[in-house]
């Protein structure tokens, strides 16, 4: 492979990482944006069964559970990341173990099959 081949391998492969991240990034404006809209749904759908409220107290009280609502998913989600880096980290691990024991596996197989034929063809240049 030449060098020129490797750069422009390179070149694609980085290209295609900041293509994923940049689709990762407006996937996760538009959930973001998305749990912002139901958080506002819920809220007037709260602030509705309390009809007592003034105008001024019903964008309080709506606002103040949009802020709460918000918070609360925020740290849900920073607690799934975690999780989620915690448990990728784990399955490579395993992965890597497996990976190895497979390819140990392969190639002592690979060894006594090759012993085998040797001692088969030992036997019969003996004969």
């Amino acid at each position: 492979m030449s060098e020129g081949t490797r750069r422009s391998e390179g070149i694609q492969w980085g290209e295609e990482m900041q293509w994923d991240q940049a689709i990762n990034e407006i996937e996760g404006f538009l959930l973001w944006e998305a749990e912002k809209d139901r958080t506002r749904v819920r809220a007037q759908a709260f602030c509705a069964g309390l009809p007592w409220l003034t105008d001024s107290q019903r964008r309080e009280v709506e606002w103040r559970y949009c802020q709460d609502q918000r918070d609360t998913s925020r740290a849900y989600l920073e607690r799934i990341a975690i999780r989620s880096t915690a448990l990728r980290t784990e399955y490579e691990g395993v992965y890597r173990a497996l990976r190895r024991r497979l390819i140990t596996g392969l190639l002592s197989g690979t060894v006594a099959v090759a012993a085998l034929v040797t001692v088969a063809a030992a036997g019969l240049a003996v004969r």
